[in-house]
């Protein structure tokens, strides 16, 4: 009866710990995706004070931040609907493709670009285990530009779209190590992250709604750095170490053939010397009336 109780116990506490455990990642969802939409809303802010000056359509204007706020850059452009359906647009890194209709319709819209160069986890978004962030955060959100006045436009959603949206990362991507393979990750409204291959060479991503993009590499631990860094070292020391030990063996084989060469002169030398030597032997040997004749050639 005794370890009944004490199993019984246990198994509460643990089941307790299980809830606490839930209820503080729930929790932490929760406050990185309001994190998250209050940075959305604060450069929405930002986006529709540029109207107050300018409001041409389809021309991009440079967001404007105070000089507390770093790490953020954000453009933005007032569209037609109808215009946007036939012809679609590009913002910076985003191409939208003719057929690309909104939901709600309106006859004007806003459309924000933002580029986040800071980790997911720093502006709301959760980071991914395993993978590490090789490129800046591109955003792109759509709103109410009906009335440039409102101080809370209705946010748009993308509910029709022949081709996908297009998010190029060519000029703004990291270096990349040849041995990484980039991912596309998209983060959507809510914070929910979702990956994918690339769509095509040149670090492109594709997708269908509005959100955050940007690309990820599996992360390596500091053993796999090591290991890595000691075959790039150790192969460049070998091929150094090759190229010094042929130069030396090509400067040892001239060496050697202009000594065979020397030897072989010094050489003939010597027996040009011996034979002269010996005629001049015989010819002090023989009685004067004998006398050497030239063959005939």
């Amino acid at each position: 009866m005794h370890s009944l109780r004490s199993f019984m116990g246990l198994s509460s506490r643990v089941f307790l710990l299980f809830l606490l455990f839930f209820s503080a990642t729930a929790e932490s969802q929760e406050n990185s995706s309001s994190h998250a939409r209050l940075t959305d809303l604060l450069l929405r802010d930002y986006a529709f004070r540029c109207y107050r000056v300018h409001a041409k359509t389809g021309r991009l204007y440079a967001v404007r931040f105070p000089a507390n706020i770093s790490g953020i850059e954000a453009t933005t452009a007032r569209y037609r609907s109808g215009s946007l359906r036939r012809y679609g647009a590009q913002m910076e890194e985003f191409l939208l493709s003719p057929g690309t209709v909104v939901d709600p319709y309106v006859e004007r819209l806003i459309a924000v670009r933002q580029r986040l160069d800071a980790s997911p986890s720093s502006i709301g978004y959760g980071n991914i285990p395993g993978f590490r962030l090789v490129s800046p955060l591109l955003g792109l959100l759509l709103y109410n530009g009906d009335d440039l006045n409102s101080t809370d436009p209705i946010p748009l959603d993308i509910s029709s779209i022949k081709r996908p949206i297009v998010v190029d990362f060519s000029n703004v991507t990291r270096v990349l190590l040849p041995d990484l393979t980039p991912y596309c990750a998209f983060w959507d409204l809510e914070g929910k992250v979702r990956l994918s291959q690339l769509g095509a060479p040149g670090n492109v991503c594709l997708g269908y709604k509005q959100g955050h993009y940007g690309l990820i590499a599996e992360e390596m631990d500091r053993g796999e750095k090591a290991s890595k860094w000691k075959i790039v070292v150790g192969s460049s020391v070998g091929g150094g170490l090759g190229v010094v030990l042929l130069g030396l063996l090509l400067i040892a084989l001239v060496k050697k053939k202009k000594r065979l060469k020397m030897e072989e002169m010094e050489r003939r030398a010597y027996e040009e010397e011996a034979l002269q030597f010996c005629l001049d032997e015989i010819r002090a040997e023989l009685p004067p009336s004998v006398a050497f004749t030239p063959r005939n050639s």
